[in-house]
């Protein structure tokens, strides 16, 4: 194996390690918790509202809850998203033995669902459980890609449990606080060379972390209401394998034992509701996640040595909505929202693995009530990048391999479909 192979192929096996990173990126958050919420871009979320989906951004919503409410919450996530090289990264990965293809479309399709349990025990206290699924999604992208050395799959799934308390002191103000109990699993591959059928290096791992939620709910007078929710970070402390079907450096082709001790990001959202007549409300939504506290952990070998560091070097992000709904009747709800979407991820560090970029939403949904206790809600988003999004991996970025500079377009968009079921005893 000539030097020049060697250093591409260990640099190569090291910065796979790194890549978890990207799998905990803006677009791996997961947004689509309440197909109720969804129809107005999440405007309002954490004020309340009919649906008690709320609990997932402020818990004290869950004082809104009459008598035993049960929701389901499904949502097909439908993601688009293709890299395209430049002519010179195309002639330099042709030099190396590889392909110029683009990655194709890498995001792969989701069913995300969620459920919500409020239940009163009396006119001050209530109890709440949510159980969601914070982080996820996966992409993927095609065979013998331009870019496979840097990344072939990404793959991130978790489930949360979230038991809550909630207090009404008044009719004013309401209190709560909860519990987190969160399973992380993540699984990430690159190629040991760029040829077609170059063997792939995996990196796994998963763990279960605790957190905590907490909120409040305050109501200055009829009809305006503000809430203000808080999602703890969760620390994992993750366990898994390193497996390379090539030698990294010292370590000769195997399965290698490691762990990393991460953190998923805290999240802040303050929300606002104006009913301006009966029939017609207004909301909007700031919301806040602490994507730097991920800084760079460590990546460690359990015979002990330090595998590499993980560099996730994210800024925070922020979501800005507003939306309306309007009663069209006693049993049909209409509403719509937007909302601009301030990714963690720019071009200094955006990757192969996930090419995040600042979003608009666009949303519209409705409920339906065929009876006094059961209700349906249905709603559309069409999501699209604010820029023109491009990757550039040169020496100045924290993925560049010290071999060759990867330059390309990125040309994505989601679109999302949610429905809900709420009954109440």
């Amino acid at each position: 194996m000539t030097k020049r192979k060697y250093l591409y192929l260990s640099v190569s096996m090291v910065a796979l390690a790194g890549g978890m990173s990207e799998a905990l990126a803006g677009g791996f958050a997961l947004r689509e918790q309440s197909a109720y919420y969804q129809g107005m871009s999440f405007a309002g979320n954490a004020a309340g509202g009919a649906s008690i989906s709320s609990i997932f951004w402020n818990p004290a919503t869950v004082t809104n809850t009459i008598g035993l409410t049960f929701e389901s919450h499904s949502s097909l996530i439908a993601p688009e998203a293709t890299i395209t090289p430049d002519a010179a990264t195309r002639t330099t990965i042709t030099g190396f033995g590889g392909s110029g293809n683009d990655s194709g479309d890498m995001a792969n399709d989701a069913w995300i669902p969620a459920s919500y349990t409020g239940y009163q025990i009396d006119e001050s206290w209530y109890l709440g459980l949510a159980i969601n699924s914070q982080f996820g999604l996966a992409t993927k992208a095609g065979p013998a890609w331009s870019g496979q050395t840097f990344a072939r799959t990404s793959e991130v799934f978790s489930v949360n449990v979230n038991p809550m308390i909630g207090y009404k002191v008044n009719d004013m103000l309401s209190l709560a606080v909860g519990m987190q109990f969160q399973y992380f699993d993540v699984r990430l591959t690159s190629a040991t060379g760029l040829p077609a059928g170059s063997g792939t290096a995996a990196l796994k791992g998963d763990d279960i972390g605790f957190g905590f939620t907490a909120g409040l709910l305050f109501t200055p007078m009829e009809g305006t209401d503000i809430g203000v929710g808080y999602r703890s970070a969760i620390f994992h402390d993750l366990d898994g394998d390193f497996s390379t079907p090539v030698a990294v450096g010292p370590l000769p082709a195997g399965t290698y034992g490691i762990s990393t001790r991460m953190a998923t990001p805290d999240m802040v959202t303050l929300s606002a509701k104006q009913r301006i007549t009966d029939t017609f409300r207004v909301m909007g939504t700031v919301e806040w996640t602490n994507w730097s506290r991920l800084k760079e952990p460590s990546v460690v070998l359990d015979a002990g040595a330090q595998l590499r560091t993980l560099p996730f070097n994210y800024d925070d992000s922020w979501f800005f909505s507003v939306g309306a709904e309007y009663d069209w009747n006693e049993k049909l709800t209409l509403r719509a929202g937007a909302a601009y979407e301030l990714s963690p991820i720019d071009e200094d560090i955006r990757s192969l693995r996930l090419p995040d970029d600042d979003r608009i939403w666009l949303s519209a949904g409705l409920s339906y009530k065929p009876m006094e206790h059961l209700s349906f809600d249905f709603a559309y988003s069409h999501l699209f990048s604010a820029n023109d999004t491009k990757v550039n991996i040169d020496p100045n970025h924290q993925d560049y391999n010290g071999v060759f500079t990867y330059r390309g377009n990125v040309d994505s968009s989601v679109n999302i479909v949610s429905a809900s079921m709420r009954y109440t005893w």
